[in-house]
């Protein structure tokens, strides 16, 4: 799942300095370097598979900035969702949303959400805190 996190984040950050009229490059340059806070939850979910995943889309393109769609992976027995999400002060710290939706037996689904965000000099945890929020709106 990490795989594209770091480039989406150094992306997204480098948008964000050039919006707010830095320099989107050196913005970029400086993202590769931060750390990254990351958190894992593992769920089941009581719904059937494809509601599971029509259920785990939702609550990603809710939580996803707006405007963009969430980017979905599919091989038949699992589905990858992932967003960009805010998170942080504000809203203004972009994180990766990742889900792994599984198929499970019966009424069950397992998704593997994780959610991964940059960490500059005060720590936001917004990686974590975006996972516990997602997982909490999944669980309802």
């Amino acid at each position: 799942m990490e795989q594209g996190e770091d480039r989406i984040l150094v992306e997204e950050l480098a948008a964000l300095g050039a919006v707010s009229g830095g320099s989107g490059r050196l913005t970029g340059l400086v993202a590769r370097l931060l750390k990254k806070n990351a958190h894992e939850i593992d769920l089941v979910v009581p719904v059937p598979y494809d509601d599971a995943v029509q259920r785990v889309v939702g609550v990603l393109e809710g939580a996803g900035r707006a405007g963009r769609p969430a980017h979905v992976e599919s091989d038949g027995d699992h589905e990858m969702i992932r967003v960009v999400a805010g998170g942080g002060a504000g809203g203004m710290n972009p994180v990766v949303v990742t889900a792994l939706v599984t198929r499970g037996t019966g009424n069950r689904t397992e998704v593997k959400l994780r959610a991964a965000a940059k960490e500059g000099l005060i720590k936001q945890r917004a990686g974590e805190k975006t996972a516990t929020r997602i997982a909490e709106l999944l669980s309802r």
